[in-house]
């Protein structure tokens, strides 16, 4: 099963520690670094589902951070920051973040933002997002159902299929699949994505992911 991952900046190393302990005891995947270099880094290497970020960090402060990321990553993004004023909340918003978290807080709070902005990813109001009558995908989880019965799928099938419900009846070229599906240091492979494709269809239904000739492919929902 895949959690959920998670990009925790912060470098109070206790907070941090509370924070990823937490977290995961919740069943989300936490990767915690320390300064804006290694959040860089793992962004490049990495594809995550929420993004934690301190401000005040070594390097470049989070809201300059936040800019370069969003040239690579539009995974929702939640300032963790005791910068408590209304122009540090505007700049936050202004540099690309969803949600903007000031210290000190109640654990349960950050995860209930968590929760809402992985939905709000899929335009759901549910943390289950319906496929047709017999099939649904649990965000908590990781995990496609099919009459209520658990599927299990590799880790680039899941990443697909989010791609593809986070962009329902939208056109998604190669590029972009090849981007979400394989990190920074792996080699994509046409290959293995007609593999995913067929494998996905074959649970589905063929209709519903429909081939774009010489560009990519639609999800149909």
């Amino acid at each position: 099963m895949q959690k959920a991952k998670i990009l925790l900046l912060e470098d109070d190393i206790n907070l941090s520690e509370t924070i990823t302990e937490y977290l995961e005891d919740e069943g989300y995947e936490v990767i915690p670094v320390y300064n804006s270099d290694e959040a860089l880094e793992k962004i490049y290497e990495m594809d995550f589902d929420i993004l934690l970020l301190d401000v005040m960090v070594p390097g470049i402060d989070g809201f300059e951070l936040l800019k370069q990321i969003r040239q690579k990553s539009d995974a929702p993004a939640i300032f963790i920051t005791s910068l408590d004023s209304v122009e540090s909340l505007e700049k936050g918003y202004e540099s690309g973040c969803d949600d903007y978290l000031r210290k000190p807080f109640a654990l349960k709070e950050l995860k209930l933002r968590i929760e809402t902005l992985l939905k709000r990813a899929f335009e759901s109001k549910s943390q289950k997002i319906a496929i047709d009558k017999n099939s649904y995908f649990d965000l908590a989880t990781n995990t496609l159902y099919i009459n209520n019965k658990p599927v299990n799928l590799n880790q680039k099938e899941i990443k697909l299929l989010k791609l593809f419900l986070k962009h329902p009846n939208q056109q998604l070229s190669h590029e972009k699949i090849y981007e979400t599906l394989w990190e920074y240091e792996e080699s994509p492979s046409d290959m293995a994505l007609r593999t995913y494709i067929k494998n996905l269809r074959k649970l589905l239904g063929k209709e519903r992911i429909e081939s774009i000739k010489r560009y990519g492919y639609k999800f149909i929902k």
